[in-house]
């Protein structure tokens, strides 16, 4: 008799595991990435990747294995690596073919968009924070994970606002990536009513000519400039920014891509269940959880809720939740994607990489709808022209 309905239970299972249904996932990197070379994360720099985005990914669907099951939903992923657009183009095209039901991307914006313009598919940005896909170069379909650069300025920028640090000296690097991060931060620095007293080129070369422009005491003395609070550093390499706090001519705090800077997470957060979430990330993976490793593992998380929420598919019913549901992402609110950008509302961790100093949006900042949509561009602003099918 316990032989018999022992073997009753497995035929239930069995027709369980039979029917159910299965997501298929593509995520696409780029071959031998530049950002994830040995010397670079051996440096950690705050807001730059600590490694592959697949590690995110893979916790957060562990995680998820018995919650699936019981609904009868599965995800598989699967990681291709492309070395240009045309490439990251196929691979789309070959992902959608083969049945997946999102294409996740770790790539360069502009290998982003040659994917997303080829497939009918959701596309979701794990590791781009470019304002123009959000603005300008949105996609229907282009769902987008990590924070938007605009996101993370204004959080700074409250955060300054909020502490009366209100006189900004701004030093930016030389590179067109720095120029249009430095044009994004002035941006904020003008919405939260600080005042840029002055703004000026930095650049590290071994050019006698230019030693000036890597000059910490004459970028930041007091001779031409006006009194400033804070010094907000512009430096997407990373090398010149983690040379200047505690090295300004005044003794000022440091912001922006060194000392007290806004990310996604940090390992050190400490509310919300997020010591739990790193230490599950660091054991799995043996390092710190990044930021970009959040935003994948967040991706993770919104595909499990789609997956449990609409098990048995289509897979555009599971498009449809995965724009619609709100996910929970260890930072103490609901989180979804905006309709107008794509954009995942969150709050902001502000950090100097030892401790999370506070967050954004700062308390008395405030908005019609969701105090959230103080960060980055707003619905009113009508940036993004592509309207969400």
């Amino acid at each position: 008799m316990q032989r018999s309905v022992f073997a009753v239970l497995l035929a239930g299972v069995a027709v369980g595991v039979a029917q159910a249904a299965t997501f298929k996932l593509t995520l696409l990197v780029p071959a031998d990435d530049p950002r994830l070379e040995r010397s670079r994360t051996e440096r950690a720099y705050l807001g730059h990747p600590g490694g592959p985005a697949a590690d995110g990914l893979q916790v957060a669907l562990k995680e998820a294995k018995f919650e699936l099951e019981a609904a009868g939903a599965a995800l598989t992923l699967e990681t291709v690596p492309v070395a240009n657009a045309a490439a990251a183009k196929d691979a789309a095209l070959k992902a959608e073919k083969g049945g997946a039901a999102v294409v996740l991307s770790d790539l360069p914006g502009d290998w982003m968009l040659a994917a997303a313009d080829a497939i009918k598919l959701p596309v979701l940005n794990l590791g781009d924070a470019s304002d123009r896909l959000r603005e300008q170069d949105c996609r229907p379909r282009l769902l987008h994970l990590l924070p938007s650069e605009r996101m993370r300025t204004d959080a700074l920028a409250q955060t300054l606002a909020a502490t009366r640090w209100g006189q900004v000296l701004l030093l930016t690097g030389p590179t067109p990536l720095d120029a249009q991060r430095s044009a994004t931060a002035q941006a904020s620095i003008k919405r939260y009513g600080l005042k840029l007293v002055a703004a000026k080129p930095f650049k590290l070369s071994a050019d006698p000519r230019e030693r000036d422009l890597a000059n910490l005491k004459l970028l930041t003395g007091t001779a031409g400039n006006a009194a400033y609070d804070v010094v907000w550093v512009v430096d997407s390499d990373g090398e010149f920014a983690r040379t200047l706090p505690y090295r300004t001519s005044l003794p000022r705090p440091v912001v922006g891509d060194a000392g007290l800077t806004a990310l996604a997470w940090s390992a050190q957060f400490e509310r919300f269940g997020a010591p739990q979430v790193s230490r599950r990330f660091t054991k799995a993976t043996g390092r710190p959880m990044t930021a970009h490793d959040w935003a994948a593992w967040m991706a993770g998380k919104a595909l499990v809720t789609a997956a449990t929420e609409v098990p048995k598919g289509p897979a555009s019913a599971f498009a449809k939740a995965l724009t619609e549901l709100d996910f929970d992402g260890s930072k103490g609110t609901p989180m979804g994607f905006r309709a107008w950008d794509g954009q995942l509302r969150q709050p902001m961790l502000l950090t100097d990489g030892q401790g999370v100093v506070a967050m954004a949006p700062v308390e008395g900042v405030l908005h019609p709808k969701n105090n959230l949509d103080t960060l980055g561009s707003d619905a009113p602003e009508k940036l993004c022209k592509a309207a969400r099918p």
